[in-house]
């Protein structure tokens, strides 16, 4: 039995091999990472194409938008890998220590002719709109635009990698903190009481392009969906053969008649696929109908995740 496989980011993301030759060279950099950052530089480089096209921006910033976010997090490989792997809260000195690989990754692009168009993004994808990020605590429209894009997909991605999500099943939890980091700390204060300002409307990550998010959320929760779909027709058929086999037994067992009982005997045999036989396919058979079960039941929750989804507001 095999299962049904999908990457939890849609497979029509944009992946590294699909963009121009000539860009191979700023994203073999990306090799200089440990493996689990340079997945999840990965997954926000693509995170970043989607939802410039979503925007419909145009192909030449599209593809800076990747790079950009392929290349976000570069800094952090001259960051000490104890404090880079650590799995607890950081000390506040590890933590000043963590917030360089923003400056040592614009150093590096910035000494590189190749990479130097693609500085701002590791430089300013931890600014926040509020002004609360760093390194220099920028706010608004003075943040680059394609900074405040990487913000998004990064914090996604860190909370998606952080709960360990194999599935978008209570994806929905996730995108609830996203909403929360959209609005400023006093938001639902300044809504009873009317009397929000300019300001106090920004929180650290943008509205606008969490929304745009939440879209390519709902796409990737719908392509799982798919493959689950895919490996429910799988398991019907293999049921259904089971079970056929199953009926050729039983009138084996209520066959008097030597010629028919081989008959139903052979005909069991020709349908048994690698690794079953007379003894194990019942076992085989409840184990396709389990696993039926729990995808039926997955499809529904993804659904209702969907459902969830488009009900959020930020």
């Amino acid at each position: 039995m095999y299962t049904e496989k999908f990457d939890f980011y849609d497979s029509t993301s944009i992946k590294i091999y699909n963009l121009d030759s000539k860009l191979r060279y700023e994203l073999s950099i990306l090799d200089r990472l440990d493996p689990m950052t340079k997945q999840h530089s990965e997954n926000v480089g693509n995170l970043c194409g989607r939802i410039c096209q979503y925007l419909r921006l145009n192909k030449k910033f599209t593809v800076h938008a990747i790079i950009c976010g392929y290349l976000h997090d570069i800094g952090k490989s001259k960051i000490p890998y104890k404090i880079l792997s650590k799995p607890g809260e950081l000390t506040p000195e590890e933590f000043n220590i963590m917030k360089t690989h923003t400056t040592i990754g614009y150093k590096m692009c910035m000494d590189d002719l190749k990479l130097r168009p693609y500085a701002e993004g590791a430089l300013y994808h931890h600014e926040a709109l509020n002004g609360s990020g760093y390194p220099s605590g920028l706010t608004k429209d003075k943040i680059p635009f394609v900074a405040r894009i990487i913000r998004v997909a990064d914090e996604y991605d860190a909370l998606v990698t952080k709960r360990h999500y194999t599935t978008h099943v209570h994806i929905s939890e996730t995108l609830k903190e996203l909403i929360k980091s959209a609005r400023p700390e006093n938001y639902d204060k300044l809504v009873a009481l009317g009397e929000l300002s300019e300001n106090s409307k920004l929180g650290k990550i943008s509205p606008k392009l969490l929304k745009v998010l939440f879209k390519v959320v709902i796409d990737d929760t719908k392509y799982e969906i798919s493959c689950v779909v895919d490996y429910l027709d799988y398991l019907k058929e293999n049921i259904k053969r089971l079970e056929l086999i199953d009926s050729y037994y039983l009138k084996m067992q209520k066959s008097s008649n030597e010629h028919k009982r081989n008959y139903y005997k052979e005909g069991m045999q020709m349908l048994f696929q690698a690794g079953e036989n007379f003894q194990n396919y019942h076992k085989v058979l409840k184990e396709y109908r389990d696993a039926l079960i729990i995808r039926e039941n997955r499809i529904r929750n993804l659904y209702n995740e969907i459902k969830i989804i488009k009900k959020l507001k930020v």
